[in-house]
């Protein structure tokens, strides 16, 4: 079919007349010619003559050579550089040519030769010669177009051998839809113009060579020696390994200090053994189920999810590599690894971006299926979460697990995504290593040069079934048969190099038999010499840490702060520059803040929090707080950032607390993502302990977003390993009778996680004490995650407020006591924890009520039961115990109160319920009221309930014990 008769059928003549008004005019001719001389035009750029050969066969291609980077040069006739071409009457059909180079550009990769395994479906790229309206009569034509490919002036034959060299061989590119112009133009010419010339030394072939030598024999050699254990082999995809170490090597030859990767269980034991140096011995010693009692904490994590650190010379040039650990939720290491990456960038590098490179090893399926890519790819250019770019990297085996890729996804490429940020992609034959070699080079280019993501797609397979004991050909008997025949990467490129020369076939039989030898020392447990390591700055202030011990945790360190410095603090927080114009709101608020801090010396819930903040910064602390809407707050209330009512430009209040203050006050409003973004924080904290690092969520039930990331990251990294922590989450949460999804951010999810004293979980009433509480997270000899139930009306109610002096002097505080109720008198003592407390202080003061004490619960895990005990024992000796919650029976505390507190306790609280809370207001409120009235309802306290569905239950001291049990 003819895609293009509208231009081959025109006459010159008219083309030419149409040309000649534009350049006078360009609105003088329809929209659609003006686009298509703009791309006329845009495609004339010269490019330099590269020297080719006269082509011998004088006949158009048809098919892919298949080896775009490591067959001879393409026919191409050697022509000087003459002047851009004219339209001209008897030469419109330059400009088919030009359209027909254009369309290689734009889909030769649908036909390059790229699938090892499979043969390509046709995706009607629509690349013939009458497609253009050309012939065959017209190959022996010399066209101008050639220029724009770099071969000069050229026969369509000599250009189309160029274009099927370049667009149609063992890599595809794909990157025409880049809006950017010096981008693409940057991107045209490392294609056209090196894809010609590619062909690397001997010294670089070698390499290759070496590293899948590595690759193939030690999964061979694992194969043999521990068949039937898992290890998510690399076999089919062993071209990884020299890409890898091609990239870790140009880069650092590019200024790179640190190489950050994250990737998933296929080929980790394999890149852990031949990119990251990890000794053989210890790869092997975890297979043989052994473990190194000084390496190892807690329950520890299967071989191929563990993480990894090295330092290895390229040059004379120290390269720091990272591999970051990664539970089986594949793509969920992703934005860890961009968090872990900007934390080093802001701290260690000095905002230096081409300091470190991220890089994400995916597999097709996932990185297609997982939405945290999409999320991720989002994240990549705004200010709160760039890195200077990624390098994605696709291990294509065409299927996921047992489902093939037509079943995986829509899109014709599982690397679609990378569209949303104009980042090219690079699809390559993983049969073709120096292809492969050649795509990763260019990928580091790019990014140093661009800050830019970029994808390579290495298509390849999967020689076994998703793990070694799965039989793959259950479900693709027919590609399973094609592979168990077909020969390994190594193989194949050992067949060409013997070929082509580059060297014998003695050498490589002795590569072969020299790593077999070697593999077997290891596992005989020869020593191997670790490589040497030399800790850097932050992982040395790590080192300077403790793990934290039981003890610890019966009281918290004094975090006071001096007044002079908390006065500094707010004078930053309540002036504002010369000329700036805040709306009449801000104004009014500011006056109270100076109303608040300096005559009436309190604090209020906000107050604290910043002047918490600000003085972390003026000890030289970083601190970092993201999330949806954080710079104002969800709730009006933090008002960090102001913003100019006339030019919206902003105004970081704690970024000017005194002159030369090193660190500023890292405050952003975040995309619209729990999953990715609470995840990157996660990233950056775990890179910096010096670093306070806050998640807000807008409403603390929006938490279960990042469900995989509080499951497989925040609770049991330090006993998976052996990684501490310090991410703080403040969840807002409180029942004002906001529905089901702006009450409750599950307070029982996170204590159900809660074990081994792994994280803090807390529900603050004090501002004075959330001051305390956000400052121990770094004055603890340890790091931990702490998760905050905090406040969503309690941010103006006007009990919660704190004097000055509260701050300057003591400690957080587990338990707060009644200070006004005590003595014999007491016959019941209300255990509680957040909002409610205020609920239930009014009606005690409502009712003038001696009888019933409130003890407030600040930090629910580790649980302070020594410090109730205490209270309990000598202020309350007759009183029964209760706890009193907001939360339905099946959620909040109660059920971990009952775990966990050895004292028989009663509840008062919702009845189970399948959702959080109600959605009807005044249903709220008659709960709300009939909560608090059981809960000073002393003469009639509720007998056992016949079932669970009663707002009131108890559970008696053996019954607690055996479910204890």
């Amino acid at each position: 079919m003819d895609k293009y008769s509208y231009i081959a059928n025109a006459h010159g003549n008219y083309i030419e007349e149409l040309y000649k008004a534009y350049k006078a005019d360009p609105n003088s001719v329809d929209p659609t010619w003006q686009k298509f001389f703009e791309g006329f035009e845009f495609a004339q750029k010269f490019y330099p003559a590269l020297p080719g050969e006269t082509a011998s066969n004088g006949a158009a291609s048809s098919q892919s050579n298949g080896k775009a980077y490591t067959a001879e040069a393409a026919n191409v006739a050697d022509k000087p550089a003459a002047a851009a071409p004219t339209i001209s009457g008897g030469n419109a059909k330059e400009l088919n040519v030009s359209q027909l180079i254009h369309a290689y550009r734009s889909r030769g990769h649908l036909k390059s030769n790229t699938n090892p395994v499979r043969k390509r479906r046709d995706h009607k790229a629509y690349l013939d010669i009458a497609d253009f309206g050309l012939t065959e009569a017209d190959l022996n034509q010399e066209f101008d177009a050639g220029k724009e490919i770099g071969i000069g002036r050229a026969t369509l034959q000599q250009i189309i051998d160029a274009l099927h060299y370049i667009y149609m061989g063992t890599v595809g590119f794909e990157y025409m839809y880049i809006r950017d112009p010096d981008m693409m133009e940057w991107f045209k010419n490392k294609a056209e113009s090196e894809a010609l010339k590619f062909n690397p030394p001997l010294e670089e072939k070698k390499q290759i060579l070496r590293k899948l030598n590595e690759a193939v024999v030690f999964e061979n050699f694992l194969h043999t020696k521990y068949l039937g254990q898992k290890r998510f082999s690399l076999e089919g995809g062993e071209s990884t390994i020299p890409a890898l170490d091609a990239a870790i090597s140009h880069a650092g030859k590019l200024g790179v200090k640190e190489v950050v990767i994250g990737m998933a269980h296929r080929g980790r034991l394999n890149v852990l053994a031949n990119i990251m140096g990890k000794t053989y011995e210890q790869i092997f010693n975890e297979f043989e189920g052994g473990y190194d009692v000084d390496l190892t904490m807690g329950d520890g994590d299967v071989k191929y999810h563990m993480g990894y650190s090295s330092q290895i010379k390229v040059g004379n040039e120290v390269v720091n590599l990272k591999l970051a650990p990664n539970p089986s939720h594949l793509e969920a290491v992703d934005p860890v690894v961009e968090g872990f990456t900007r934390a080093k960038i802001d701290w260690q590098y000095n905002n230096d971006v081409n300091s470190m490179l991220p890089i994400l090893i995916h597999g097709d399926a996932a990185v297609a299926g997982q939405g945290i890519v999409y999320e991720l790819i989002q994240m990549s250019k705004l200010k709160a979460y760039t890195t200077g770019g990624t390098i994605h990297f696709v291990i294509n085996n065409q299927v996921g697990f047992t489902t093939d890729y037509d079943d995986a996804r829509s899109s014709i490429y599982s690397t679609d995504v990378a569209k949303v940020v104009d980042a090219p992609v690079l699809h390559v034959n993983g049969d073709d290593p120096e292809a492969v070699v050649f795509c990763m080079k260019l990928a580091v280019e790019y990014r140093q040069k661009f800050n830019n993501d970029i994808f390579i797609d290495m298509v390849c397979y999967r020689r076994h079934g998703h793990n070694e004991s799965d039989e793959p050909k259950f479900t693709q008997p027919q590609l399973y048969n094609i592979i168990s025949k077909h020969a390994n990467p190594r193989e194949f490129y050992n067949k060409r190099l013997l070929e082509r020369g580059d060297v014998d076939a003695q050498l490589a039989q002795k590569m072969d038999d020299e790593f077999r030898q070697l593999l077997q020392d290891r596992l005989d447990m020869v020593k191997q010499k670790p490589l040497p390591y030399q800790y850097q700055e932050l992982e040395q202030a790590w080192h300077n840490l403790r793990r934290s011990k039981p003890e610890d945790f019966d009281q918290s360190p004094e975090t006071g702060v001096p007044l002079d410095t908390l006065h500094k603090v707010a004078e930053a927080l309540v002036k504002i520059p010369q000329g700036f114009r805040p709306i009449k709101q801000i104004e009014k608020a500011l006056s109270q803040r100076q109303e608040m801090f300096f005559n009436d010396k309190v604090v209020n819930w906000a107050g604290a929090e910043l002047l918490a903040y600000g003085s972390l910064l003026e000890q030289g602390n970083m601190v970092r707080l993201v999330g949806q809407d954080v710079e104002r707050g969800t709730f009006s209330h933090r008002h960090a950032v102001l913003h100019d009512a006339k030019t919206g430009q902003a105004y970081n209040s704690l970024n000017h607390i005194s002159e030369g203050n090193s660190q500023p006050f890292r405050i952003y409003n975040s995309l619209l993502s729990e999953y990715g973004a609470m995840g990157f924080e996660f990233g950056y904290a775990m890179a910096n302990p010096n670093a306070l690092v806050i998640w807000e969520a807008q409403f603390g039930d929006f938490a279960n977003g990042a469900q995989v990331m509080i499951d497989q990251f925040l609770t049991p990294s330090e006993s998976k390993w052996q990684r501490m922590n310090g991410l703080v989450l403040l969840l807002p949460h409180g029942y004002e009778g906001q529905g089901p999804e702006h009450s409750n951010a599950r307070p029982e999810r996170f204590l159900q996680l809660a074990a081994e004293y792994n994280m803090i979980v807390a529900n603050v009433t004090d501002p004075a004490n959330f001051f305390h509480l956000m400052r121990r997270q770094l004055a603890w000899p340890f790091r931990k995650p702490l998760v905050v139930m905090s406040p969503k009306s309690l941010l103006r109610h006007p009990r919660v407020v704190s004097p000055m002096s509260a701050l300057t002097e003591g400690r957080f505080q587990e338990v707060l006591p009644d200070t006004n109720v005590r003595g014999e008198n007491v016959k019941r003592v209300l255990l509680c924890t957040g909002k409610i407390y205020y609920d239930l202080l009014e009606r005690q003061e409502e009712e003038k009520r001696t009888d019933v004490a409130i003890i407030r619960v600040e930090q629910l895990y580790p649980f302070p039961e020594k410090a109730i005990e205490a209270e309990l024992a000598s202020n309350y000796p007759n009183a029964e115990v209760y706890w009193v919650q907001e939360e339905p029976a099946n959620m909040g505390a109660w059920n971990f109160i009952l775990r966990v507190y050895q004292r028989p306790v009663k509840f008062i609280g919702r009845k189970a319920s399948a959702s959080p809370a109600t959605g009807y207001y005044k249903i709220h409120n008659k709960e709300q009221a009939e909560l608090i009235n059981r809960a000073f309802a002393v003469e009639q306290a509720p007998a056992l309930p016949a079932s669970n569905e009663s707002p009131v239950t108890t559970a008696e001291p053996d019954q607690r014990k055996k479910k204890a049990k």
